[in-house]
């Protein structure tokens, strides 16, 4: 199976794939990080996921500006919208859809939780890393076009947040959990979900 793994320089999801036999490359406008660049597209997502070639597509779209860790930027006060923000966020959700939308028969959109004046779709399933073999929480949604939804594989019972400083964690009693994890290595794919996709639905 041909397989386009859009927006993902790390390649997590490209070699769980690859290992299960299948044609699957990773493809964003940055240099991969994942040790394949022979598996690597570096080019324009869209463009790439809609030339045609592709019989799947697991899509990971920019999310800093619609998602809900994104609030206190979005608004100047309360119910006034900062439009310069806004107006950014909608190309981020033009760019969203554009994938979802891709001409490819299998797809998946993985994004955190947006903001509600985004007006994302309804996604199709929220996971968690605590239920592929990993011990943090970190909500994530999927929305599935021919796919169903992912099942989960190691569950584990004691997790702490995975955030990179535990954003309000801490005041509502959960665990406490600092990392200096940047924004580029908190957005990979955990390796146990990666393999639950190339195992599920590979």
């Amino acid at each position: 199976m041909k397989v386009l793994v859009a927006c993902e320089e790390s390649q997590a999801v490209c070699i769980a794939f690859r290992e299960k036999g299948h044609e699957a490359y990773s493809c964003d406008i940055l240099p991969c990080s994942g040790g394949h660049p022979e598996w690597h597209i570096q080019d324009d997502a869209i463009k790439v996921a809609y030339s045609g070639y592709w019989d799947m597509m697991i899509g990971h779209p920019p999310c800093t500006l619609i998602s809900k860790a994104g609030a206190r930027w979005m608004f100047l006060t309360a119910g006034v919208l900062n439009t310069d923000r806004y107006n950014k966020a909608m190309q981020a959700k033009e760019f969203f859809l554009k994938l979802l939308n891709a001409p490819i028969i299998y797809i998946c959109i993985e994004n955190p939780f947006p903001l509600k004046v985004i007006e994302l779709p309804k996604e199709t399933q929220t996971i968690q890393p605590y239920q592929f073999g990993h011990s943090y929480s970190k909500k994530t949604l999927l929305w599935l076009k021919n796919l169903p939804p992912l099942i989960p594989t190691d569950i584990k019972t004691d997790y702490v947040p995975y955030l990179p400083s535990n954003t309000g964690g801490k005041k509502k009693g959960q665990k406490y959990h600092y990392t200096s994890i940047s924004q580029k290595e908190s957005s990979k794919t955990f390796i146990g979900i990666a393999k639950a996709m190339a195992d599920q639905w590979g």
